[in-house]
């Protein structure tokens, strides 16, 4: 019996980016297509089969430990970034600001899309989501050297609203108008969640 299951909810692909060095420059290089394998996107620095391990799961293992990259990709909500924008008062915003990978419109609620939900293209190739991407300070600094004053505002403003980051389950390329289809886990929500969550 397949554990996930196909919904009619899609995501018309509008972005795509790769960075090649967030230390030195966050900001994301324009693609107009992306040939995903499955260490990520060549060239890009967040790619590979294993990451060393920061300060989102300092509560599983010390930093800097290897540990299996699940956060090859970064993808964002367009409807999403346009309250961003609003909140933080930038007309229009840059995908590139945030390194992002991708840039989808049309999944409500996006950035609390279930974990090990897949985006499937297709060509066949598919991202599975790992989980949410919470807001940090990089990009603000990004954005306050291109809108001075709205850097500032963007962690707060973006709080549930960054993302998700996924990594590549099935390899191929997606272009930007590809359609990418949402599956979800085919299960309830764990009884226990709000009691784990409280503790």
């Amino acid at each position: 019996m397949p554990a996930l299951k196909p919904t009619d909810f899609f995501a018309e692909v509008l972005w795509l980016g790769r960075v090649a060095d967030s230390v030195e420059d966050l900001r994301a290089e324009p693609l107009e297509e992306m040939a995903l394998g499955f260490a990520g996107v060549e060239g890009e620095c967040h790619g590979g089969l294993t990451r060393a391990s920061c300060s989102r799961v300092l509560s599983q293992h010390p930093r800097g430990t290897q540990i299996a990259n699940s956060r090859q990709l970064s993808l964002l909500s367009a409807e999403e970034l346009e309250q961003v924008a609003e909140a933080i008062g930038v007309e229009e915003f840059d995908p590139a600001w945030v390194g992002a990978s991708m840039i989808l419109r049309g999944l409500p609620d996006f950035s609390h899309l279930p974990p090990s939900s897949r985006l499937q293209a297709d060509s066949g190739a598919t991202i599975v989501i790992d989980m949410e991407n919470r807001p940090c300070v990089l990009p603000g600094r990004v954005i306050e050297k291109e809108q001075p004053g709205a850097g500032k505002a963007f962690k707060e403003a973006a709080e549930g609203k960054r993302g998700v980051v996924g990594w590549v389950e099935r390899e191929g390329v997606i272009r930007i108008g590809d359609i990418l289809r949402l599956h979800i886990p085919d299960q309830r929500p764990w009884a226990a969640l709000d009691e784990a969550r409280a503790q």
